[in-house]
């Protein structure tokens, strides 16, 4: 067992590159984005469209960090009205996997985890419920 003293460094630093590499694909929208781009060209409305709840700025937001990050590639069209179409790049392709494999996790223990937090929930009402009422007896009794 590894303990750790209070001046000791963080286990998992700002600059661990584990870190780093969550840090690009950790927010919800950016993992909806590469599942739904797949392997795919897409348009943004097509975009949009597929992944329910994100709001065309956010998509916005999303489509140009991964950009930024080398992860998806925009193509502008010059025509009237303009066109613009996003893919995957080479680099995040090798994303699909990673995010497979949380997919293929969730399908397996997202049910379990939920079902057992609605237990845990339960149980904290339950318990502060019975706090209560002893303590309203004891107030009684004490009256």
């Amino acid at each position: 067992m590894v303990t750790r003293k209070q001046h000791e460094e963080p286990i998992i630093r700002p600059d661990c590159r584990t870190r780093r590499g969550l840090e690009l694909i950790a927010a919800q929208w950016s993992m909806l984005v590469v599942v739904a781009l797949g392997e795919e060209t897409k348009r943004f409305s097509q975009l949009h469209a597929q992944i329910a709840g994100i709001s065309k700025k956010m998509l916005t937001q999303v489509l140009r960090e991964l950009e930024r990050n080398s992860l998806d590639k925009r193509v502008v069209y010059l025509v009237i009205p303009p066109m613009v179409e996003y893919s995957l790049t080479p680099l995040g392709l090798t994303l699909r996997e990673l995010i497979y494999a949380l997919r293929d996790w969730s399908e397996r223990y997202i049910e379990e985890v939920e079902r057992r937090r609605t237990e845990y929930d339960q149980q904290d009402k339950t318990l502060l419920q019975e706090q209560i009422m002893a303590l309203v007896q004891q107030w009684t009794e004490a009256s």
